[in-house]
Order: C-alpha cells, then structure tokens, then sequence
C-alpha cells in the first residue's frame, strides 16, 4: 500500500496531461531550460567581473588644511 506502482504513474501522467495539455508543459520546461541558461550565464559574468582587479583609490590629504577652523564651532544655535 505504500508503494507505487507503474499504473499509479501513468494515470498520475494521463492526468496531468489532460490537465496542462503537451503544449503548455513543453512551454513551461522551455523556460525552465531558458532561466538555467540565463543563471548560468550570470554566474559567469560575474566570475570573469571579480577576476579583474579594482583600481586602487587614494585620498588626497593636502586639498585641505588640517588647521582650518570653523566659525560655528563651539557655538550653539539658538
């Protein structure tokens, strides 16, 4: 009772079949197989990004004085 037999899976077939019919699940594995294919080609965008070193990014320190002073400093607004 436990088991399935090979005639539970046919009418388990039959009725999806009837169900969705050959064309709607030949469309619905097409995406399937379309999504597989765009993750797969995602996946490998993004190795062949990651490969590729970033430019090093520097602070220019000396735009600014260090020693300039604030007029607001101290002060509270009121």
């Amino acid at each position: 009772m436990g088991s399935l037999s090979i005639w539970h899976w046919i009418v388990v077939i039959a009725v999806v079949l009837l169900l969705f019919g050959r064309g709607k699940i030949s469309d619905l594995m097409g995406d399937v197989a379309q999504g597989i294919k765009a993750f797969k080609k995602g996946m490998k965008d993004d190795e062949t990004a990651s490969d590729k070193p970033e430019p090093t990014k520097t602070i220019d320190h000396n735009s600014a004085s260090p020693t300039a002073t604030r007029s607001d400093v101290g002060s509270k607004a009121v």
